[in-house]
């Protein structure tokens, strides 16, 4: 063990040091890390040009196949969810009591080879996507069709055999235009900005409620481990039954009582759980395929492939072991005749925009903090521009092989939290994706079992920053709160900021208000514990505010030098009065000179950063 140890250490020296590790900044790469090196340049360094401490090539690589194996099931979980939509194929039934083509056989194959082509449109807009995603930003996530979002798309946009508002040729479409408008908002820093106005607490309560929606995810029967599922009464309910009581969404009988969920709870879970505790780096990926390799033999009661007509299709899939099955029913079937259902459509597509933006935006910046590159004074990390431009890329790109918008996968807390810290674990992790659209049999049969407890321990971690949200201030605490919870139970990280977004302008405008109408008499107590807020956060501004400012001054200064020509003019004389006043107002310069060198900041880092 120590020779092997010794070579992969060596292995990691080599590559760190090279051209290979100089691009993605590597430990050994020769960037600078120590502010007692060279301090004058280092100051006026940017962050990505650092050194990022403890990455090593082994250790990114083995942080990408935990993501890849993390969030493998989503090929076979997309695939299933938008082949319920239909998609292109066509329900021609004369049964008045089967309008949707629920018994009709035809209908049933399409939809059967539809599957079939989501599955390889999955992997591969997976795959390239957080190839790109990875080598461009540096960045260690990666990216997929995301869930919630495949969701809204097939059953409330397209609707359930395609019964919505459009049709899925056209909302593929929508999705397409969606990415672009993305992108020029990406550009001129609306995206970015978005993320720095909205308050601190909610950031961090965004990414705490995605930990605990993927800890539902894992827990969840079709996704997870089977734990809970709903109730006639209730949201939720305690489940684990086995697959034959549980009916429409719930368990009727037998609860706790399944084995595939006790498998991924010990196996999957508990054992998972034991080798962190001992900080064995590949503790998740070991659990993961663990599980795998006990549920594939058949004849046993935690199988994946039963011996029913399910089971039978999965087991005949999974031996075929390689197989590529073309795109043939959902490449590049955008429908671009909108005039049809325009009124539909735009509808279609402003919902996108606005539950994209704030979806697939604060999931992206939720797995930047949680990878621990935000710069906590600027609100922003290295290369956001070129990241969320690359996300909006990665969206049009997957229209136009057929599938929901694409994000930043929340799964990726996953290689985070294994250790990986560059864009290698999204790149290994598309590598990945491209090798499973050869290999689809083997990774459409990873049982979601056998990665729901890995995503509730991925959850568990992301909890952890929940202390860092000011408590103290009630104008602070309960949108932070209210965003916590939303996120989990809408099943949607939109719509849980929106209702915290929501909350803190009622409430905090409220208070403000009344501090306004009763001339700072009538305040809260513990005002002086609230967050600081501004519309104008630290750094950049965006494009169309300094766009704005600069017309705006120009238009002024037109105004000015018109008003100063007249009031020449107006003294009878050649103007040297004006020209006088000119002069006396750059002499006060000097005291105002002197009093902005007092107020730059003693610490040399801070200084040149605001410069």
């Amino acid at each position: 063990m120590d020779i092997i140890r010794r070579h992969i250490e060596d292995l990691n020296v080599y590559i760190g040091s090279s051209t290979f590790g100089r691009i993605f900044r590597l430990a050994g790469s020769g960037h600078v890390t120590s502010l007692f090196k060279a301090t004058e340049y280092i100051l006026m360094l940017d962050a990505q040009d650092m050194e990022i401490r403890n990455s090593t090539f082994t250790m990114e690589l083995r942080a990408g196949l935990t993501t890849f194996f993390t969030m493998s099931y989503i090929i076979a979980v997309n695939a299933a969810i938008l082949a319920d939509s239909g998609g292109d194929c066509i329900c021609n039934s004369n049964d008045v009591n089967d309008q949707m083509c629920m018994k009709d056989a035809e209908y049933a194959r399409c939809k059967q080879d539809l599957n079939r082509s989501l599955i390889t449109a999955t992997a591969a807009v997976a795959g390239f996507s957080s190839f790109l995603f990875g080598f461009l930003t540096n960045m260690p996530v990666a990216l997929a069709p995301g869930m919630g979002l495949n969701v809204y798309f097939a059953y409330q946009i397209v609707g359930y055999h395609g019964n919505g508002i459009i049709s899925y040729n056209l909302a593929l479409t929508a999705v397409f235009i969606e990415g672009f408008v993305f992108i020029f908002l990406s550009l001129i820093g609306m995206r970015q900005w978005l993320v720095k106005i909205i308050p601190v607490s909610l950031k961090i309560a965004a990414a705490c409620g995605i930990g605990l929606f993927l800890a539902l995810i894992g827990l969840s029967m079709n996704t997870g481990i089977g734990a809970v599922s709903g109730g006639r009464t209730t949201s939720l309910q305690i489940a684990g039954c086995p697959e034959e009581f549980f009916r429409d969404g719930m368990c009727v009988s037998h609860k706790m009582t399944s084995h595939t969920m006790w498998l991924g709870l010990t196996a999957g879970g508990i054992f998972t759980a034991y080798l962190m505790a001992f900080k064995v780096k590949t503790a998740m990926l070991v659990g993961i395929l663990l599980v795998s390799i006990i549920s594939w033999p058949r004849g046993t009661s935690f199988t994946y492939f039963p011996d029913t007509a399910i089971g039978d299709s999965r087991f005949t899939f999974f031996k075929k072991v390689v197989d590529f099955h073309p795109i043939d029913h959902t490449l590049n079937v955008l429908d671009w005749n909108i005039g049809k259902e325009s009124g539909q459509f735009a509808m279609a597509l402003f919902t996108f925009l606005y539950v994209d933006i704030i979806d697939c935006t604060a999931t992206l910046y939720s797995m930047a903090r949680f990878s621990g590159i935000v710069d906590p004074e600027t609100g922003d990390f290295p290369r956001s521009t070129l990241a969320y431009c690359t996300d909006a890329i990665c969206i049009s790109m997957g229209a136009l092989l057929g599938v929901s918008p694409v994000t930043v996968f929340i799964e990726s807390g996953a290689g985070i939290a294994e250790g990986g810290k560059t864009g290698l674990v999204g790149m290994t992790c598309g590598v990945c994706f491209f090798i499973s659209m050869f290999f689809a049999p083997i990774f459409a049969s990873i049982p979601p079992w056998a990665t729901g407890c890995t995503l509730v321990l991925v959850g568990c971690l992301m909890m952890r920053q929940i202390s860092n949200i000011n408590w103290s201030y009630i104008g602070d605490a309960v949108p932070a709160f209210v965003t916590i919870i939303f996120i989990p139970f809408g099943y949607s990280a939109a719509y849980g900021l929106i209702a915290g977004l929501m909350v803190y302008t009622g409430l905090n405008g409220m208070i403000y208000i009344t501090r306004l109408v009763s001339s700072g008499r009538i305040t809260p107590d513990d005002e002086d514990s609230r967050e600081y807020w501004t519309m104008k956060p630290y750094g950049k501004l965006p494009w169309f505010f300094t766009a704005s400012q600069a017309l705006a001054a120009q238009l002024r200064g037109r105004r000015d030098s018109h008003r100063d020509s007249s009031a020449s003019i107006r003294t009878g004389d050649d103007g040297w009065d004006y020209q006088d006043r000119i002069g006396s107002k750059a002499l006060n310069q000097e005291p105002q000179l002197e009093s902005a060198i007092h107020a730059v900041p003693t610490a040399p880092v801070k200084a040149l950063r605001k410069m």
